[in-house]
Formats: C-alpha cells, sequence, structure tokens
C-alpha cells in the first residue's frame, strides 16, 4: 500500500511496526523540548571557549606493512595494524594549534558524570511536520509488547578501575626519531635513520625531495618541546542520545543554512528541482523485496539516489602534490578515504572536467598521509599541517573562481583520520565533511557534515575476503569484544566483564594459541559484537560487525553512525549509554530471540552498503558516501 505525501520532513514512519526501533536506545538519556534548542545550539557551535580537540598521539615508529594474508590479518583485531593511537591535546580553536593544558580526570561520583539530562524518548508522528516532534517520557504503549526492551537502571555510574589507563600517566610521543626532516610511518626497507624522504621514494613517491613539502616542515614555526605526562581524555560532559541526535538532524534541515552564492548557477537550480522531486517523493509503507524499516525514509532515499545516478556531476581539482593528494592509501583502518579518492578519480560516470556544470567539487588529499608525511614528532602541533591545506586553498582560489562564489560550500572533502575535525574546522568550515571521526561533541555539525564509516580493509586486492558468517543458530556466544585498551571505556568494560561470565567473550588484546579461535572467528560466531570507543568515538568495529553478520552494539557516546540521515540504525544495532556497562548482558538478555533474528537480517540486508568493491556497484559504500554528500547538499538548498 502507497499513500502520496510530502518527504520534506524526511522523518522515520510512526507506525506501530516501526517503532520498535526506539527499544534498542538502552538506557538513554534524553532532552526534553525545552532544551533541544540549547542542546542543538550548544552542539553545533564551530568554536566553544572550552572545546579543545583532543586528537590521538601516534608513535610514529616505522609501520609493519598494512598488507594481510591468513597468517597476519584473519587473527588480527583491527588495532594491531597500525600505529597506537597516542593522543595528543591541541586547542581546536587555534590555528596555533597549541598545545592544551591537562584536564584532571579524577572518577567522578554517581551523577557527576554529565549523564545529567532528563530521561525521556522523543518520537515523530507519522507524517509530522519537523514542528511537531512529540516527547514523552515512557515507551509508548505501541510498542509495550514482547519486542519492548526494558530499560535498565545503573546502580552506579560505571568508573573506571584504580590502574587503568584513564588514571596512569603516559607520555606525550613515544616515537624514537628526532629528526627535523619529513617524516613518515609508512612501511619501509630503509633503516630507520635515514630521512623520511628517500622513505617516502622508496615506497613509491617520486618527487618528494624536489617539491616544497619540505618547506612545511623545516620552515614551520614548530618547535620540539619537552616530553610531557598526560593524561587520556574521560567521559565527555554532555551526553546526546541516538534519539536526540535523529531530532537534531530533522531540524538541521530547517534550520542550517549555508553561505549563499555570489552568483547563480545552473546547477544550483538542478540541486533545487532534484530536492523539489525528493520531496514530493510517495511513501511505500511495505517493499516485498526489501525491509524498508531499515532506511528513515525509504522512498526518499530511493528517489534521491536515482537522481544522484542521473544528474549528479562533481569536478576534482588536479592541483595538488603526491603523497598527500592524489595517492589514495588502500590498506588499514583510514582506507575508506583512499578508496573513495581512487574509485571517484577513475569514474567516469560521476566526474566532468567541465567545473561549470559541477554540483560539488572535490579536495582529493589524505588526512592520514598528511599527518604521516608533515607531522614533526614531539612538536605537540598541527599548525604546520594546517598551513599546507591554507596553501593548497590559497592555490586553487587564486587559479580559480569556483570556491570564491559559494565560500567553499559546494566543496567537500573524505578525511579518515582523528585530527581532520581540527585541521579542517576553520580553513574549511563552509565545506561538506564527511568524517570518519564523527562526534557531536567534537565540531560536527548536522546539516553539513556527514559520518564516513572507517572500514578495516586487511587486503586491498580483496576487500571482501572472510565476508559473512554464521547463522543466527549456530552463533553461541552472546557477546564479543577484543582491543587495545585505548581511551577510558575499555578499561571499565573489561573491569566489569573479562572473565566473569561465559556467555561473555571480553578481552583485552587477543592473542591466540593454536586451537583456539582467532578474532574473525569470534566475530562470526557471536549474536553480538560489541564496539566500544578507544581514544576517538569511532571505531572500525562497527563495520566490522556488519561485515561479519553480527549486530552492532555500539557503546560510544556521541558517536554519530554512518550514513546517518538515510539509516535507521535503531532498527538493526543496539545503543548502550557507557554509564550502562554493568548491566550490558542483562540489556542484551532482554531482546527476544525473534528480535533479535530480525535484527540480525536487517544487518544483512544493510551489509550491501558497507562493502568496497574494485569497481562500483549499485547500493555499495562508494555510492552511499557519495549519496551522503549529495543529499547534504540538496537540502542546504534554499530558494531565491
Amino acid at each position: 500500500m502507497t499513500q502520496v505525501t510530502s518527504a520534506g520532513s524526511l522523518l522515520t514512519k510512526g507506525s506501530s511496526k516501526d517503532t520498535e526501533n526506539l527499544t534498542n536506545q538502552i538506557g538513554l538519556s534524553g532532552v526534553n523540548s525545552s532544551q533541544m534548542d540549547v542542546v542543538h545550539e550548544f552542539l553545533n557551535m564551530t568554536k566553544l571557549p572550552d572545546q579543545k580537540n583532543e586528537d590521538d598521539k601516534h608513535d610514529l615508529k616505522s609501520e609493519t606493512s598494512k598488507l594481510s594474508d591468513d597468517s597476519l590479518g584473519i587473527s588480527n583485531d583491527p588495532e594491531d595494524d597500525h600505529p597506537s593511537r597516542d593522543f595528543l591535546r591541541v586547542l581546536h580553536n587555534s590555528t596555533d594549534e597549541g598545545v592544551a593544558g591537562n584536564k584532571k580526570l579524577a572518577p567522578k561520583k554517581a551523577g557527576e558524570h554529565g549523564y545529567d539530562l532528563p530521561v525521556s524518548r522523543y518520537t515523530s508522528a507519522n507524517n509530522a511536520s519537523l514542528n511537531n516532534l512529540q516527547v514523552t517520557n515512557a515507551v509508548p504503549s505501541s510498542i509495550k509488547n514482547e519486542d519492548t526492551i526494558s530499560p535498565m537502571t545503573s546502580p552506579q555510574v560505571a568508573s573506571p578501575p584504580p590502574n587503568s589507563p584513564s588514571h596512569i600517566s603516559s607520555p606525550e610521543f613515544i616515537g624514537r626519531n628526532q629528526s627535523p626532516h619529513i617524516q613518515s610511518s609508512r612501511p619501509s626497507t630503509t633503516s630507520k635513520g635515514k630521512d623520511a624522504a628517500n622513505t617516502l621514494l622508496n615506497n613509491g613517491k617520486p618527487g618528494l625531495e624536489q617539491s616544497g613539502l619540505s618547506a612545511f616542515v623545516n620552515n614551520s614555526s614548530t618547535r620540539k618541546t619537552p616530553a610531557k605526562m598526560k593524561r587520556f581524555k574521560g567521559p565527555p560532559s554532555v551526553v546526546v542520545p541516538i534519539s536526540a541526535m535523529n531530532d537534531m538532524l530533522h531540524q538541521s534541515r530547517v534550520s542550517y543554512r549555508s553561505t549563499k552564492p555570489q552568483w547563480p548557477s545552473q546547477a544550483e537550480k538542478e540541486l533545487l528541482n532534484a530536492k523539489t522531486l525528493i520531496e514530493r517523493a510517495e511513501i511505500m509503507e511495505e517493499n516485498p523485496q526489501i525491509d524498508v524499516n531499515v532506511y528513515k525514509n525509504f522512498s526518499a532515499f530511493t528517489r534521491s539516489y536515482e537522481l544522484m545516478e542521473q544528474a549528479l556531476k562533481i569536478y576534482i581539482y588536479t592541483e595538488g602534490e603526491r603523497p598527500i593528494f592524489h595517492q589514495p592509501e588502500l590498506n588499514g583502518i583510514y582506507a575508506s578515504e583512499g578508496w573513495f579518492m581512487k574509485l571517484l578519480e577513475e569514474n567516469k560516470h560521476f566526474v566532468t572536467g567541465n567545473a561549470n556544470k559541477a554540483h560539488l567539487f572535490y579536495l582529493p588529499f589524505s588526512s592520514r598521509i598528511l599527518e604521516e608525511t608533515l607531522y614533526v614528532p614531539d612538536s605537540h602541533s598541527r599548525r604546520n599541517l594546517v598551513q599546507y591545506l591554507s596553501s593548497y586553498l590559497q592555490n586553487i582560489t587564486t587559479k580559480y573562481s569556483f570556491w570564491n562564489r559559494t565560500g567553499g560550500a559546494d566543496h567537500f572533502l573524505v578525511a579518515c583520520h582523528d585530527w581532520a575535525p581540527a585541521e579542517t574546522s576553520r580553513i574549511m568550515k563552509n565545506c561538506i565533511r564527511a568524517l570518519c571521526n564523527a562526534d557531536v561533541k567534537g565540531g560536527f555539525q548536522f546539516g553539513k557534515d556527514v559520518s564516513l564509516p572507517e572500514i578495516y580493509v586487511r587486503n586491498a586486492s580483496n576487500p571482501l575476503k572472510n565476508l559473512g558468517g554464521k547463522p543466527p543458530s549456530q552463533r553461541r556466544i552472546l557477546a564479543f569484544f577484543a582491543g587495545h585498551m585505548h581511551g577510558y571505556l575499555r578499561p571499565i568494560l573489561l573491569n566489569y566483564w573479562e572473565n566473569k561470565d561465559p556467555d561473555m567473550k571480553i578481552f583485552g588484546k587477543l592473542r591466540v594459541e593454536k586451537g583456539q579461535m582467532t578474532y574473525i572467528q569470534y566475530m562470526k560466531s557471536s549474536k553480538y559484537c560489541i564496539s566500544a570507543k578507544g581514544y576517538e568515538p569511532y571505531t572500525p568495529r562497527v563495520v566490522e560487525a556488519i561485515f561479519y553478520e553480527c549486530v552492532p552494539v555500539i557503546i560510544s557516546d556521541n558517536y554519530i553512525p554512518p550514513f546517518f540521515e538515510t539509516l535507521n540504525w535503531e532498527s538493526f544495532a543496539v545503543f548502550i549509554l557507557e554509564k550502562d556497562i554493568p548491566n550490558l548482558k542483562n540489556i542484551l538478555m532482554s531482546i527476544p530471540e525473534h528480535r533479535y533474528i530480525k535484527m540480525q537480517k536487517r544487518v544483512r540486508q544493510i551489509q550491501k552498503h558497507f562493502l568496497w568493491h574494485s569497481k562500483p556497484v549499485k547500493y555499495d559504500v562508494f555510492h552511499m558516501i557519495l549519496h551522503s554528500i549529495w543529499w547534504t547538499k540538496i537540502f542546504q538548498m534554499r530558494p531565491g
């Protein structure tokens, strides 16, 4: 059955069968309608008086090869193939990128954790407008059935054990290479003592010595400072549940205003026309081939995707020096930005050489290689990285008028490194940013930025290797997690659950011995796969769970999951507040078996949206990233 109605609000349908999705928002602290504007304003500010971008700090030792084979990759968790994130605190609102002062992280008492917003649940009436959001303080009666997962009350805010990393000082930088020349942690056959310019040349990066890149290291005002002792950052002071994020997204459709163009263009008229067609799309209640409940608005998504395939044109700047520009990295945990760059630059359908016909302009740089190439060890500063990007922008704005017409509002970047939000927050503040580090408290702006999936590619020659997992009936393990003790949260998880319950396979770094299950085998054999934040809210475990057909359990306050504007994450994933870790098993056990089976089926259905192919296929991750950017630009458009 279908009905014709406006899709302008793009809200999830409010039918009783859809409201079961709310039951996955376990223990979430909501916000009432009077507080929503305050929270929305707070989280969307580009600069906060006391905001610091607490970035990762790499040890910058030479990485082992990120190419994986059966002897290396299949047993490893995603953090085994990259340098440990060491976590620099750098001022978010300073172009000087100075080091922020320490913030003491003593354990907080119950009630002082920052989860102080009143409990509520947000729902949307069927076909409601943005101004008619309904707030209730209890689970709606329509979903009080056997599928309802009862919220659990934590006995106390989960605090780190006394010997956890959140109470242990760690050095600012653990690397050893002190050379002031260009550094790189990329694999090399050269000795550690050779300068990184030769290292890069030995890794297929010719021309670096002759380029101007070294000036951004040697001529930088950056100076090394003595190593200091730092503490890991603690829990966020404000927690925004997934339900409130949905409402912030909807509000951004009417509240966000991109920079007004200095003169009109034909491409803008085409975008406005596409927006009208999407808003008039028929609402499909059912589809015989797909469960429409995994999407926020299935009909709007399919219409938008169709129009994107028909109309979207992108101009790629040819300017930019390798290796930072035009040279994708295809292995490891940051590979999403590299795969997108590679596939778009090879694409003949979406890419145009006529910039006057372009709807969007792509800035083809790698945030990962930017850090590898230009970051000065022990400097605790990203100033020269920002200066390098600023110099690039000065070049293209001097040469072309496209950026100047909109202030960069029709330009976009795709970046997966932790530092990307801070590096681009000022110089690319108007751009659409596809970011892996999508944190509502870390500068992410609804209506302008999109969440990029962090996908750990173990083998670039076969990114789909080991895809899939056991059917639900053969998944004997209730929940699984393994990983390094990065950040403050994972030690809490292990303190409560490591070796405490046979149903809960919770480990630190998994050391596989002969005859024992590997990391991937655990993922393929578990009902629920836990994605617990590390140094930053995002982690490749979210997509890994989907890759191995395991229901994701996301424990990462304020993390915005990928393709958030399109996918209804509550229908196939479980969101648990960090403070509810003590009740983790009770929460998972409260999910009825038939409900779990439905969620696992939905995971298999949306899996296609998270897969890389050497040649892109319809609805794969390449097209979904493009669609997120296209969709965001479409709904920034305003007549006149």
